[in-house]
């Protein structure tokens, strides 16, 4: 684990070029990217939700793609589509914006939710099917999409099954009065993305998917994601607790975490870290009794934590 640690530790020291006092948002990307997820960055205008984005891409020599959600954005924009090319008398397929390693989705709550559903496939399967063919896309696939929560004119909600979708739901927030003050002097004469070099390759990424997907998460462990997510759906403030699929992402999550600190295993500290971000947006409250982050804190607080010699 120690050559993943040592890669993943370059590309945030690369992404920190660029992004000022970010380091624990830029490891938490670099962790879902480890992981096999996606991320959805979530806060108001000028907060580097995209440069955030274009300097992931920036550090990775695979392709990228930027699509700007709109209302009038169609599915097959998305997708691709077949064109009937009228001298062969055949229909060619044309590759939408979805075919690239990391694709960033900015506003994706801007598209209307037909649009949205067009990523539904592609970020579980990582296949795209069109008229009954099917096309992979290019490993690792990556998707970080962005939203406004502060603007709701002409944007439309993302459904349950999309949030689900979103290994981690993050936050960039304000900078500090120093970490400002550097923005403004760092961006000034020149864009530092414009100059930033590649640090690590497609084919790095695929062996850091496999070599963190070989973590071991002890069953005891597995136990207690199991028991966090079953009280969150027996909370009498929950309509909606966290899924087995945001389970599994908290496991892939973990394992994500302890690569990057250099371990070959997950201790309950992990989970605990991660639970802000891999479990709130997944959640869907009755009343206004509690915030999602209340019933993911009152989880830990009551859920027994293992103990066992293994995690010390």
């Amino acid at each position: 684990m120690e050559q993943v640690k040592e890669k993943l530790q370059a590309v945030r020291t690369s992404m920190e070029r660029v992004m000022v006092g970010k380091t624990a948002e830029i490891e938490l990307v670099l962790i879902a990217l480890a992981a096999g997820g996606h991320v959805l960055l979530e806060d108001v205008p000028g907060t580097g939700k995209t440069t955030l984005a274009k300097t992931l891409a920036a550090s990775i020599s695979g392709t990228f793609k930027r699509i700007q959600f709109t209302p009038d954005l169609l599915p097959t924009d998305l997708t691709g589509l077949n064109v009937y090319n009228p001298k062969t008398g055949d229909f060619t397929f044309r590759k939408g914006g979805l075919f690239t390693h990391i694709l960033l989705a900015d506003e994706i709550n801007r598209a209307t939710p037909r649009t949205q559903s067009g990523l539904l496939e592609c970020m579980e399967e990582r296949q795209i099917t069109i008229d009954g063919e099917t096309y992979p896309l290019p490993p690792p696939y990556f998707v970080i999409a962005t939203q406004n929560p502060v603007e709701t004119q002409g944007t439309f909600p993302l459904p349950e099954a999309q949030l689900d979708r979103f290994l981690m739901q993050l936050k960039i927030g304000y900078p500090t009065r120093g970490g400002e003050t550097e923005i403004i002097q760092r961006f000034l004469s020149n864009n530092p993305l414009e100059a930033l070099p590649p640090v690590s390759t497609t084919e790095d990424w695929v062996n850091i998917q496999k070599a963190v997907a070989t973590v071991t998460v002890h069953p005891d462990l597995c136990g207690y994601i199991a028991n966090l997510t079953d009280y969150t759906r027996n909370h009498d403030d929950v309509a909606l607790g966290i899924s087995p699929r945001g389970a599994l992402a908290m496991a892939k999550s973990a394992q994500g975490y302890a690569a990057l600190q250099g371990r070959d295993f997950v201790r309950p500290e992990d989970i605990k870290y991660l639970a802000p971000f891999v479990w709130p947006h997944r959640l869907l409250l009755r009343g206004r009794n509690y915030n999602k982050s209340q019933i993911i804190e009152e989880a830990m607080s009551k859920v027994p934590v293992p103990t066992e010699d293994m995690f010390t």
